[in-house]
């Protein structure tokens, strides 16, 4: 820790505990002094993982300002230069925070409030003191360290993670913070596919863009010529009526007028394996098969193609495309897989399969709860207990998605957080998952698979492929099926990808996960 605020008064130090201010903040946090670190921020309760501690406004100076005044006064000691070259002064608990080499809470710049927001990244043990990492070139020798000391218990690994030093390039065991130094990497850059800490799983094929005529896929329809166009519309009234129009030939158009517009062509059907009866009135002609496109054009390549064949509805893929990762959420990934990595060596070690799945606060919603679950197929002798369908089950279990706190679950009852009812509704009042990623260390099974598609989740991520047994590109790809009203994102960790290794976690390839 470091001697940083006793450098401002040379009596901090000594200065009895009740000197500290009382400082009212619904996270557990108060102000505490300590001998050799002056004062600091401590925890006065446990403080679970992913907590959000502090929103502290920053107070901003010119350049010119600071150089003239703000230097040479104490305010020196404890402000940093901000993104756009001013310097800034973190108000509230924010210039508080002491430096430590193995920091428990995160810090990150938003720019668009001028604010620093403060997370755990690990819990926090009751009278623990909460500290930050300052950086590499600390201007003052931290107390009861050296320079050259690094965290116990814990594996340093090269900063070269690919994320600019947001994964956990630091520490193989906890989350490092960001640093707000002048050549931090932006939080917000958008990162490449091959800079993501994982491998998207595609669940279209290349075949699925249908851009050669030999991809184009086809199915049997019967349709029906009209002589007189004057009597299209009729032909339209009596098809709607039929009970023979179904939504199979949806994304094609009824109608083919011929190129000389002497007649025209109604589409019937699809699904009749014999000609359908027409209305006599319309004095017809026998309906016959032709081959129409079976399914609508996602390109303008594939448009022509089948256009070719019968007017198509174009529908170009919007819903399902990649979504844009930027540096500051991938660093929220690498953090939520390490914490579900280290609840799954926890459970190995209790005697259960070492499988464990975590729903974590989204990074743009830090005030919605987490939701952390294990496989307790072997203490519960009960073949549902999948780490999957605990950590669903907890969170169905609670009644608002709002709470500082990460729910545990282990099988029984798990406590709910304080309920919200504007939270619950802005997360989805039917479907369980809307909006939410979920971290697990092994690719779910199909069962598992098809909770998560019906519990409506954005996105799924695992560490250990199951080649066999795995319901996410395994065995087989739930949201990839023909017929399904969901499609979820898949994301397989790319081995040793910010620094978490699956070693250990190896289990029985027939086993369901």
């Amino acid at each position: 820790m470091p001697n940083l605020h006793d450098s401002t008064t040379a009596s901090s130090s000594s200065r009895p505990a009740s000197a500290a201010p009382e400082h009212l903040n619904n996270t557990g946090c108060r102000i505490r002094y300590s001998e050799g670190n002056g004062r600091g921020v401590y925890a006065s309760r446990a403080i679970p993982a992913y907590t959000l501690l502090e929103i502290s406004p920053a107070l901003l100076f010119t350049a010119e300002e600071y150089e003239a005044h703000g230097r040479h006064t104490v305010l020196d000691h404890y402000t940093f230069k901000w993104r756009d070259g001013r310097m800034a002064l973190a108000l509230g608990l924010g210039s508080l925070f002491n430096h430590s080499d193995c920091p428990n809470v995160s810090y990150s710049i938003d720019t668009t409030t001028e604010s620093i927001r403060y997370t755990t990244v690990r819990p926090v043990e009751p009278d623990e003191e909460l500290c930050i990492y300052y950086g590499p070139n600390l201007w003052f020798e931290p107390a009861g360290t050296s320079s050259e000391s690094t965290c116990a218990g814990t594996e340093l690994v090269e900063d070269s993670d690919g994320w600019g030093g947001l994964g956990l390039s630091a520490l193989v065991d906890e989350t490092p913070n960001h640093v707000l130094e002048e050549d931090t990497p932006d939080p917000k850059e958008i990162l490449p596919d091959d800079d993501l800490p994982f491998t998207r799983v595609k669940l279209t094929s290349d075949e699925d863009d249908e851009e050669t005529l030999e991809t184009v896929r086809t199915v049997q329809a019967w349709a029906v010529d009209i002589p007189d166009p004057r009597h299209t519309t009729s032909a339209l009234k009596w098809l709607k009526s039929s009970g023979i129009d179904t939504p199979t030939l949806a994304h094609l158009k009824r109608v083919r007028k011929s190129r000389t517009g002497t007649h025209s062509t109604l589409l019937l059907t699809s699904t009749s394996p014999t000609a359908p009866e027409l209305p006599p009135e319309l004095d017809l002609a026998p309906p016959y098969q032709l081959t129409v496109p079976r399914s609508a054009a996602l390109t303008p390549a594939s448009l022509a193609l089948k256009n070719a064949l019968w007017p198509t509805v174009f529908a170009p893929r919007r819903k399902g495309e990649p979504e844009d990762w930027t540096r500051a959420r991938a660093h929220w990934a690498c953090a939520a897989m390490a914490r579900v990595v280290r609840e799954a060596r926890a459970a190995q070690a209790a005697g259960e399969l070492p499988i464990a799945s975590y729903v974590p606060a989204p990074p743009e919603e830090p005030a919605w709860a987490s939701y952390l679950a294990r496989d307790t197929r072997v203490s519960s002798a009960h073949p549902l207990r999948h780490a999957v369908l605990n950590v669903v089950r907890a969170l169905s279990g609670s009644t608002s998605t709002v709470a500082s706190a990460t729910t545990i679950a282990t099988g029984s009852p798990s406590p709910s957080p304080c309920p919200s009812t504007s939270a619950s509704a802005k997360n989805g009042q039917h479907y369980l998952l809307t909006s939410r990623a979920l971290f697990t260390t092994h690719e779910p099974c199909v069962m598992c698979s098809m909770a998560l598609l019906h519990s409506r989740v954005k996105e799924v991520f695992f560490l250990v492929p199951m080649g066999r047994t795995g319901g996410c590109g395994g065995a087989a790809c739930v949201p990839k099926l023909e017929g399904v009203n969901h499609r979820f994102a898949i994301g397989r960790w790319k081995a040793g990808a910010g620094g978490i290794s699956a070693e250990g976690l190896e289990i029985n390839e027939d086993i369901d996960s």
